[in-house]
């Protein structure tokens, strides 16, 4: 009897220990740290990474994940400083510093630094223009991490980085984006298309120089010419036309119009070597003498072309007399009353 009762005793005092054992051992990972809170009060001492020992009933541990941790943050819409509607999200980067700090001043500081990153995104969106958040974000990044991190720091939160991941633009902003880049590039390739033509251009005067000097060099390139030509299209037979060629013709027929002038100018009795045409007289009877056809000599096609354009003077307006009969006939010249060929009487025929 006495013996089963001494076993019976041991084995409650065991199953006592292991509760109490149970009731006051905890274990702490290494990403971790226990936060005591006896009867309510939070004990000042942090415990580390391990096993444990607490007062049964009176203590209550908290277990404070200190790894970083990665928290995105919804898309927020917002307009832009140069009145662009864009969607932004991000992503903050961020670990618990104190651990007591995150247990008794903020309720969850997840949730806390979630709220937070919204709202300063959505601020630093309106603050900034469209194309810092296209190309610029180092800054806007840097930006948003110090309106984060103002209020972490009394929750005990360290905030490591914040990137922004994505800027979702309007379909009409990205047409118009698009055709913006064709128009620049399309201004970069007539740049340097015109650059080529003109250093091509400067290449060709410099040649153009040098074959002049040496006329047997533009026979050769028309050679050389030919030769390409036939190489491509065996059927097509080139035969340049020389320019000396066209020089030749026009000064022939310069030659052949000056001949005719002085043909012309000796048929209508003009002395050669004079440039006042003659006068031929009339039959007798009181007609005018007639003056002989005047011989001009037509400039060069080249000067003809470089010359300006005319001036005709306007032709000024014919003063009338105030006191002309209303019933005159409606086939009287401008100039007035015309005399007749036949003499003065005939002109008096005809006024009368």
């Amino acid at each position: 009897m006495v013996v089963d009762v001494v076993i019976a005793v041991v084995v409650v005092v065991l199953l006592l220990t292991a509760v109490v054992a149970g009731l006051s051992l905890r274990v702490v990972q290494q990403f971790q740290q226990g936060v005591v809170l006896r009867f309510g009060r939070v004990r000042d001492e942090v415990r580390g990474p391990g096993l444990v020992a607490l007062m049964p009933v009176a203590d209550k541990l908290r277990r404070v994940n200190v790894q970083i941790v990665t928290l995105p943050i919804p898309a927020q819409e917002g307009i832009t400083r140069d009145n662009v509607t864009v969607r932004v999200d991000a992503v903050v980067y961020f670990r618990v510093e104190d651990p007591v700090k995150a247990i008794i001043n903020v309720q969850d500081y997840n949730f806390a630094i979630s709220q937070v990153a919204q709202t300063s995104l959505r601020s630093i969106i309106g603050k900034s223009e469209l194309d810092d958040l296209l190309a610029n974000r180092e800054p806007i990044n840097q930006g948003l991490e110090l309106m984060i991190d103002s209020p972490a720091l009394g929750w005990g939160i360290e905030i490591d980085r914040v990137e922004i991941k994505d800027v979702a633009l309007p379909e009409s902003m990205k047409r118009s984006m698009s055709r913006q880049a064709e128009a620049e590039r399309e201004r970069r390739a007539r740049i340097i298309t015109a650059d080529g033509e003109y250093q091509a251009s400067a290449r060709l005067s410099e040649a153009a120089a040098v074959m002049s000097a040496t006329p047997a060099a533009l026979q050769l390139r028309l050679l050389q010419t030919v030769v390409e030509v036939a190489a491509e299209k065996n059927s097509t037979l080139v035969l340049p036309f020389p320019v000396e060629l066209l020089r030749f013709l026009d000064s022939a027929a310069e030659t052949h119009r000056r001949a005719a002038g002085e043909a012309s100018g000796a048929a209508a009795g003009v002395a050669p070597g004079e440039g006042e045409p003659a006068e031929v007289s009339g039959a007798e009877g009181g007609t005018p003498p007639v003056r002989a056809a005047e011989v001009h000599e037509l400039p060069p096609l080249e000067e003809v072309l470089e010359s300006p354009p005319l001036d005709v003077p306007p032709v000024p307006p014919l003063d009338l007399p105030d006191d002309l009969p209303d019933d005159l006939p409606d086939d009287l010249p401008a100039d007035g009353p015309a005399e007749s060929s036949d003499g003065p009487e005939g002109g008096r025929g005809a006024a009368a």
